[in-house]
Order: C-alpha cells, then sequence, then structure tokens
C-alpha cells in the first residue's frame, strides 16, 4: 500500500517536534479523517526559511507528507515553499494511495497557514 520512501518518513520522521520561539506556525486539521498538522518556521531577515519542524496527529502517510515537506522547504526562500505543491510532496514519497493524497494536501495548507503567520508579524 505504502512505498518505502512513504514508511521510511513515517517511521523516521526528520524535523518532528515543537519548536521554541519559531518565526510562525501553521496548523490545519480535517475532521473528516482526523488528521492535524502544525508547522513551525524558523525565518532569516532574507526571508529564508533557515529552520522547520512539525508534529502531526495522523496516519502514516499524513506523518510522512508532514516529514518530507520539511526537508523540502528547509534553505528556500518563502516564496520558493509557497510553490511546493501537493504533487511534489506526493512525487517525492514515491507517491501515495488515492485516498491518502490529501495528506499531502494538508502539509502544503499547513506550510501557507504558516507562511501567512509570518508575512502577518
Amino acid at each position: 500500500m505504502y512505498t518505502e520512501k512513504v514508511m521510511d518518513h513515517f517511521q523516521n520522521p526528520r524535523n518532528v517536534g515543537e519548536m521554541k520561539n519559531a518565526d510562525a506556525v501553521g496548523e490545519v486539521g480535517s475532521i473528516a479523517c482526523g488528521d492535524i498538522m502544525r508547522i513551525y518556521l524558523k525565518v532569516d531577515e532574507n526571508d529564508i526559511i533557515t529552520d522547520v519542524s512539525f508534529k502531526t496527529f495522523g496516519c502514516a502517510a499524513a506523518v510522512a507528507s508532514s516529514s518530507v515537506m520539511t526537508e523540502l522547504v528547509k534553505g528556500k526562500s518563502i516564496d520558493e515553499a509557497m510553490r511546493i505543491t501537493k504533487k511534489d510532496i506526493s512525487d517525492t514519497l514515491g507517491g501515495l494511495p488515492a485516498p491518502k493524497v490529501h495528506c499531502s494536501i494538508l502539509a502544503t495548507e499547513a506550510l501557507e497557514e504558516a507562511i501567512k503567520n509570518y508575512q502577518a508579524k
């Protein structure tokens, strides 16, 4: 059902945990599936994401999508991070089963919320 890469990110998530003194936080959830994602960003004076972490309550695909999203955005500018899509996340994971594609959407939505939070400051 899940690719080896999905299972690796689920069993060994990267950048997991709450970030103290984050510059921005974004949180989204899906009542339908019960997944909740919170993304934390550290951004430097040039709008480069220098650190990112997450806390996700959900299935293997939700955790893996959050984990891989953190790897995709670290070191990117805010503008570059806004261009990351659900397809980028799914492709990086080697694909997600159709019923789990919403997890990659949640990861991009959580990132977008964190960026909106940063831009509002």
